[in-house]
């Protein structure tokens, strides 16, 4: 597929991901942006995404990001859900199979390599999880090739806490709970805690690979509070267990070590639900 043949005569088009948008999330649609105004400069087009984490305020044009929703025409040409779908399960994240749609690749530049890249590394966990492939480790040698400063990005937006970050962080790892004779572990953040470290979301990432670390565990859990008995919930597995079936058995998705979904009920029941369907697997 080649993306450029399918948008080439549109004049608008509308680039959109998915609720609460993690590193790959906003490095595929930026990547696709910047690469969309570069070859088509006569079209207006537009990002709607949440607003992202300051961390990947080093892309470039993420302030052109419309985390408003409003856009900028009433049907665009091309955008929505799409009547063209590119799938590929295999793939290691969406920053691969935008690199894998651009047909010329000489209109890669740096600015563009370094949103793919940022991507990728958020999606693979920096290469540690079972979806990196020989072709994501070719690609991303690929886009270094670019001359960004690669571990900088890695450090600054995937490590790098802030002293807020590292408090919840610790909290979470303070109220933690090993079950399933120490196979699995789950911590929650409520609402209030959250307000009372003055934290949003962002400040959460990370936090469940923190707890997939722990020694013996195959499977992690980790919630924060949205609302009244509803929780986002993510999951983290060393490949014993596909978290992406387990979160699909809820109305999520996502990898076989990396998954999530949005969960009502109690804190309680929810890990008995899950509980339920990670049982099965390690059975």
């Amino acid at each position: 597929m080649n993306i450029y043949e399918e948008v080439k005569d549109a004049k608008t088009i509308g680039i959109s991901g998915h609720i609460r948008p993690d590193g790959d999330c906003v490095g595929s649609c930026m990547g696709l942006y910047l690469y969309l105004k570069k070859v088509c400069p006569a079209a207006a087009i537009q990002v709607m995404i949440e607003r992202p984490a300051d961390v990947f305020s080093c892309i470039r044009g993420i302030e052109e990001i419309s985390s408003d929703f409003k856009p900028i025409t009433e049907k665009f040409d091309v955008g929505g859900s799409g009547d063209v779908n590119y799938v590929v399960p295999t793939a290691s994240s969406a920053s691969e199979l935008v690199y894998d749609v651009i047909g010329d690749k000489s209109a890669i530049d740096a600015d563009i390599a370094k949103a793919l890249y940022i991507g990728i590394i958020h999606d693979t966990g920096v290469f540690q999880y079972s979806n990196t492939s020989p072709k994501t480790m070719k690609i991303a040698a690929e886009l270094i090739s670019y001359g960004f400063d690669f571990p900088e990005l890695i450090d600054k937006t995937f490590y790098e806490k802030t002293y807020v970050q590292n408090q919840i962080l610790g909290r979470a790892l303070l109220e933690s709970i090993l079950f399933m004779d120490g196979k699995c572990i789950v911590s929650m953040i409520d609402k209030k805690t959250m307000a009372f470290y003055n934290a949003d979301s962002h400040d959460l990432e990370g936090i469940v690979s923190q707890l997939r670390s722990t020694k013996g565990v195959v499977c992690a859990i980790f919630m924060y509070q949205t609302d009244t008995l509803e929780y986002k919930v993510s999951l983290r597995s060393n490949g014993a267990v596909d978290v992406a079936k387990v979160a699909s058995f809820f109305g999520g998705g996502g990898h076989v070590r990396a998954a999530g979904v949005t969960m009502q009920g109690t804190f309680y029941d929810i890990v008995n639900n899950l509980s339920a369907q990670i049982e099965k697997q390690l059975k």
